[in-house]
């Protein structure tokens, strides 16, 4: 089971870095990308565990997508970005910084799917199969989002661009999360809206941040 949960991730990880076509990032820094989302989420379960324990609540679909999971996650991955593109002079052109975002966020969804896939309760293949084709692809994509946004800041000098890096990328991923857990007759088919958007925008980003590469002869 745990090549199962592994397959999806290497195959995103090989996807993003063969789309990097231009000057591709040393493999030193990408394996460090990973190894700091594999971090990540042993962090994201400490401070998970301590917002439990803090914050007075009640466990409703809006709470656990938005806060427990989504914020949580998407800022601590957000902060081991940030680390990789200020200075970072390997990070020389916009799609760099989708490929970091990538990395860590995969990184992540690598042991969170793991611990899914192994679980003795809510394992097992079929579990592996609907992540594979929905979850560790939304864990790249909320990574493209933070990316894209994180080179409107590097690139383009856009203020606000590492704020809208964490906020859209936490967005994204609070409704991920709350049109699997809410219970109302038309959930699933926003999910399937959300995620079809969700493939669409992140493609024609990717496409964008490649365009405007540097190294790209017109």
């Amino acid at each position: 089971m745990l090549e199962a949960a592994a397959a999806p991730v290497v195959i995103l990880l090989f996807y993003f870095y063969i789309r990097d076509q231009y000057e591709k990032e040393p493999w030193g820094l990408l394996v460090w990308g990973g190894l700091c989302g594999i971090y990540a989420a042993f962090v994201i379960y400490g401070v998970g565990l301590w917002l439990e324990g803090w914050i007075v609540h009640r466990e409703t679909p809006l709470y656990t997508s938005f806060v427990s999971a989504a914020l949580v996650e998407e800022g601590i991955k957000f902060l081991f970005l940030y680390s990789f593109i200020v200075h970072n002079p390997h990070c020389n052109e916009p799609f760099d910084c989708v490929v970091y975002s990538v990395f860590v966020s995969l990184g992540f969804a690598g042991i969170e799917n793991m611990a899914y896939v192994t679980d003795p309760y809510w394992g097992g293949i079929e579990t592996a199969i609907s992540r594979a084709v929905i979850s560790v692809p939304g864990h790249g994509m909320f990574g493209v989002q933070m990316g894209y946004h994180a080179a409107k800041y590097r690139f383009w000098n856009k203020k606000y661009g590492m704020l809208a890096a964490f906020v859209l990328a936490w967005l994204w991923h609070g409704f991920y999360n709350y049109f699997l857990l809410v219970k109302w007759q038309w959930a699933y088919i926003c999910f399937g809206l959300w995620f079809v958007c969700l493939v669409l925008l992140s493609h024609k980003q990717i496409q964008y941040l490649l365009l405007h590469s540097p190294f790209r002869k017109v």
